[in-house]
C-alpha cells in the first residue's frame, strides 16, 4: 500500500480539485506506492507525490508521468492540465522588488530607457536631426511607438550629450489638448542661456482633433514656429509627434509646411530583428527566459499586424503575469489569444466580474475617453477625473479600469491607455459604432457648456433651435433625467430648455412631422384635393 497523504479538500480551488482527481486515479489503480511509480516513470517519488499534494499545479511532464504510472489516459489528462493552467496565473504576483519588464498599452516613460530596445538606430537619427534643426517632426502611424520613442529614446539621448555638445538646459514635454495656448503657452519661452530649451510636443494631432478654437491653434503654432533663435545661441528647439493619418491637416498652415519640409523623420515598422530585441532584451535585463518558439510566433504575427507595437507590449505584459517560474511560454500566448486577442482577453475578464450597473458606468467612462472621427479615425480624448468619477461607485469602477491598464491616470487627467484599444477590443468598437452620432453630439455639448460657464452663464451662449432639440432628444430620458451628463452639461441643457420651453415643443413636433412619412401623405392628399377642386371649378357651369 502507498503511504498516507494529508487530507485534501477538492472544493478549495482548481489546483486542489486537480490533485484530488489524481489521487482518485491512483486509488483506482490499487494505490501503487510512489516508489513503484518512480521506478516506472524515471521521476523521483517526492516529485510524483508533490503533483497530488494540491499546493501548486504540477508541470505537464510530471502530470503525464503520474497518469501513465496509474494507467490513465494521457490525452484526457493533458486536456485537463491545460484547462487548469489557463485559468491560473503562472508566476508570482509582481512586487516593487520584481517590476514588470514590459509596459503594456502604456507608453514608455523617460525613466524606462533600460527597457526600451529595438529603436536604437532611429533614436540616433532623431537626435542628430534635433541638434541640427529648430523644428523636427516625428511622423508615423498609430501604434508605431512615437510617444515611447520620444520619451524613452530621445530624452535620455539628449541628457547623455556633453555640456558643450548640445545638451539642452531644459527638456519640456506636453500634449496640446483642447486649449494648447492657454494651457501650455508658458512652455513656449526658452530658458535664457547658451544651451537650448527642448520642447517635445507629443500627439501634435490634438491641435486638429481636440482644439476647436482657431485662435488657440494659431497662437500655439506661432509660438512653436517663431521662438527659434539663430542656431547655436540657445533658444527653443521643438520636436513634435504626428500621427500619419493626420499629417495632411498640417498642409493648411503654410509656415508649418515649410518647417515640416525641412526636417521630418518617418517612423516605419520594426524589422524582425528589432522586434526580437524588443521582446528578448527587456526579459534578459530582468533575468527572464522567453521560449524561442514564442519569440518566433510573435515576430510572425507582428508581420501581419502593422502598427501593433502597443498590442505586442500588452501581450508581453500579460505573458509576464502568466509566466511559469521565470519563463514566458508559447502555451500562455495561445491561451490569451495572441497579439490580437490579448487586449480583448484582459478587458473581457474585467467585464465578466462587473455587475450590470458597474458595466454601464464603465461603458459611459470609456466612451467619454474617445473623440469620434469625422471622416478620420477615432482618437483618444483626455478628460478630467471629475468628468468620469462623479460618485463613489463611479470612482471604484474607474480604479478598476486603471488597474486593468485600460485607462491611465496622469495626475487628474484620465486617458485611454492607447488608441489601439478602440479597434482591438470588439466590445468597445461596437459601442463606438452604435453611439457614434450621439458621441459627436455629446462632444459639442461639452464644449458649449464649458464656453457658457466661461462667459458667466450668458444666456446668449445657450442652445437654441435644432441644436437644442437634438440634444434634448439624445440626452433627456422620458422621466426627465440625464444620468450620463456631467453636472455642468446637465445645467446647461436644462437652462437651454427652460429658456426655450415656450417655442421648442411646437418646433420639435413640426420638424418631426416634416421628417415622418405622414408629411408625404399630407402632401399627396393636398395635391389630390387641389386637382379635384380645379376639376370641379372648371366644370361647375357644365352639367
Amino acid at each position: 500500500m502507498g503511504r498516507s497523504e494529508k487530507p485534501l479538500d477538492p472544493t478549495a480551488g482548481p489546483v486542489q480539485r486537480f490533485a484530488h482527481d489524481l489521487r482518485a486515479l491512483r486509488r483506482a489503480a490499487k494505490s501503487p506506492t510512489y516508489r513503484d511509480m518512480a521506478r516506472r516513470t524515471g521521476y523521483s517519488a517526492p516529485t510524483l507525490s508533490s503533483a497530488a499534494a494540491g499546493e501548486r499545479p504540477p508541470s505537464l511532464p510530471v502530470t503525464l508521468a503520474y497518469v501513465a504510472a496509474c494507467g490513465g489516459h494521457p490525452d484526457e489528462w493533458e486536456r485537463r492540465w491545460r484547462e487548469l493552467t489557463e485559468r491560473l496565473p503562472s508566476g508570482p504576483t509582481p512586487s516593487p522588488d520584481d517590476p514588470a519588464p514590459y509596459r503594456g498599452l502604456a507608453r514608455f516613460e523617460t525613466t524606462d530607457d533600460g527597457l526600451f530596445f529595438g529603436r536604437e538606430h532611429l533614436v540616433g537619427d532623431l537626435l542628430e536631426m534635433t541638434r541640427k534643426h529648430p523644428f523636427v517632426a516625428l511622423v508615423g502611424p498609430s501604434g508605431s511607438g512615437k510617444s515611447s520613442l520620444l520619451r524613452a529614446g530621445l530624452v535620455p539621448a539628449l541628457r547623455r550629450l556633453p555640456e558643450n555638445g548640445g545638451r539642452p538646459s531644459t527638456i519640456r514635454i506636453c500634449t496640446p489638448g483642447e486649449t494648447p495656448l492657454t494651457t501650455h503657452g508658458g512652455l513656449l519661452s526658452p530658458v535664457e542661456g547658451a544651451a537650448p530649451t527642448v520642447l517635445l510636443v507629443d500627439q501634435f494631432e490634438e491641435l486638429f482633433t481636440l482644439c476647436r478654437d482657431p485662435s488657440e491653434r494659431s497662437g500655439f503654432l506661432q509660438g512653436l514656429l517663431h521662438s527659434r533663435p539663430i542656431l547655436g545661441e540657445g533658444g527653443l528647439r521643438v520636436v513634435v509627434t504626428v500621427r500619419a493619418d493626420f499629417y495632411g491637416h498640417c498642409a493648411d498652415h503654410p509656415e508649418l509646411v515649410e518647417a515640416l519640409n525641412t526636417a521630418t523623420q518617418l517612423v516605419g515598422s520594426m524589422s524582425p530583428e528589432q522586434v526580437r530585441d524588443a521582446i528578448v532584451k527587456p526579459a534578459t535585463a530582468s533575468r527572464l527566459v522567453v521560449e524561442r518558439a514564442l519569440t518566433s510566433q510573435i515576430i510572425a504575427d507582428m508581420a501581419q499586424e502593422p502598427g501593433a507595437l502597443p498590442l505586442m507590449s500588452h501581450t508581453l505584459l500579460e505573458l509576464w503575469h502568466r509566466r511559469r517560474a521565470r519563463t514566458l511560454t508559447l502555451q500562455a500566448y495561445r491561451a490569451i489569444g495572441g497579439i490580437q486577442g490579448a487586449v480583448a482577453h484582459t478587458a473581457e475578464e474585467l467585464f465578466r466580474d462587473m455587475s450590470e450597473a458597474q458595466a454601464g458606468l464603465a461603458r459611459m467612462m470609456l466612451l467619454r475617453l474617445i473623440a469620434p472621427g469625422d471622416g478620420a479615425p477615432d482618437t483618444r480624448r483626455p478628460v478630467d477625473r471629475d468628468e468620469l468619477a462623479r460618485s463613489p461607485e463611479a470612482e471604484a469602477v474607474l480604479e478598476r479600469l486603471v488597474r486593468a491598464r485600460l485607462v491611465t491616470a496622469d495626475d487628474a487627467t484620465m486617458n485611454l491607455s492607447h488608441e489601439a484599444l478602440i479597434t482591438a477590443w470588439p466590445r468597445l468598437h461596437t459601442w463606438v459604432e452604435a453611439d457614434r452620432e450621439r458621441l459627436r453630439l455629446q462632444r459639442r455639448l461639452t464644449e458649449a457648456a464649458r464656453e457658457w460657464a466661461q462667459l458667466d452663464r450668458d444666456s446668449d451662449a445657450l442652445y437654441r433651435g435644432t441644436r437644442l432639440v437634438a440634444a434634448r432628444d439624445a440626452f433627456i430620458k422620458t422621466d426627465g433625467s440625464a444620468d450620463d451628463l456631467t453636472p455642468l452639461e446637465r445645467e446647461f441643457l436644462m437652462e437651454s430648455l427652460r429658456r426655450g420651453r415656450y417655442t421648442r415643443p411646437f418646433v420639435a413636433v413640426s420638424r418631426r412631422f416634416v421628417r415622418s412619412r405622414w408629411w408625404l401623405v399630407f402632401r399627396l392628399a393636398t395635391a389630390c384635393s387641389m386637382v379635384l377642386w380645379t376639376v370641379w371649378f372648371l366644370n361647375r357651369d357644365h352639367p
